[in-house]
């Protein structure tokens, strides 16, 4: 049974519900600590801080195993870049807010883990032939998610070694303007287990408009934003993804995770002349 025109393989259920995704871990680490840094009560019932020891308990071993990461891969396990990054995020947030909100808990363990995990990513997910970071340990290609290495504090946009990154995707993922999430050709089957050829990922478009905006590329990140804003309907509503040889729009829609880049980007444009952008956190 095929999908829209033809579209194929259409898939019943998901394969992600019996996946190992380390990033996940950070994720929620960050949404509890963004929370309350901006008064949410996240101790109101005794259970978030709870949570987020157990969490971490978990993470001190699970990060340095192999995962499906953020791209569900239908493939084996990778020691996906994102995924350790996502793992470091867990433990730098959980440090700052036990500092900041006075929490109880191992701190310095926590961060021995923090830096640990930094020294090996950026020695193993740094491919020197290439000069970037790339997809996961020992690979040559590179991937949108590296994108989010300066958006979560991981490096400053500045860094040497993310406007190597940033120069790359531009080179290996950009069409007409757009980021793909990754090479996408038949090699990119062992990956995802899809035939060659899809959309460009809207959020990762938005990611690189932060990066320049971070790294003190005003122009070039209003120029991609303008790009993503020309694109919407006629309601201002983006999708997941877009076709930049047929100009259509493609995948979910409307689609939250498109436009929470909308909005995250238009705050780094706002906040584009501060030397020190707020919304980025750094390691302490």
């Amino acid at each position: 049974l095929p999908g829209y025109e033809g579209s194929s393989p259409v898939r019943v259920g998901n394969a992600a519900t019996q996946q190992r995704q380390l990033d996940v871990y950070g994720e929620v680490m960050d949404a509890l600590h963004h929370g309350r840094q901006h008064g949410v009560d996240a101790e109101a019932d005794g259970d978030a801080w709870e949570l987020q020891r157990v969490l971490l308990d978990f993470l001190e071993s699970a990060w340095k195993e192999p995962d499906e990461g953020i791209r569900e891969v239908r493939g084996p396990r990778r020691p996906f870049t994102h995924s350790k990054v996502m793992a470091w995020v867990g433990f730098d947030r959980a440090i700052k807010d036990s500092h900041r909100f006075g929490l109880d808990g191992p701190v310095d363990r926590w961060r021995a883990i923090r830096a640990e995990i930094h020294d090996e990513v950026c020695e193993k997910a740094w491919n020197a032939n290439r000069n970037t970071f790339v997809q996961y340990y020992g690979c040559d290609d590179v991937d949108a998610s590296l994108l989010l290495l300066p958006l979560v504090g991981f490096l400053p946009a500045t860094d040497e070694r993310m406007l190597a990154t940033v120069a790359a995707i531009e080179r290996d993922l950009s069409v007409d303007g757009f980021i793909m999430r990754y090479p996408h050709d038949e090699s990119s089957a062992d990956v995802d287990g899809l035939p060659a050829g899809e959309g460009a990922f809207l959020p990762c478009t938005f990611w690189l408009a932060d990066n320049y905006a971070l790294a003190g590329r005003r122009d070039d990140a209003l120029a991609a934003y303008e790009r993503l804003l020309s694109i919407r309907n006629d309601v201002g509503l983006l999708a997941e993804e877009y076709d930049p040889v047929a100009g259509r729009l493609l995948g979910n829609f409307p689609q939250a995770f498109t436009h929470v880049g909308l909005v995250n980007t238009a705050y780094n444009l706002s906040d584009a002349r501060s030397a020190t952008p707020r919304r980025v956190a750094g390691p302490q």
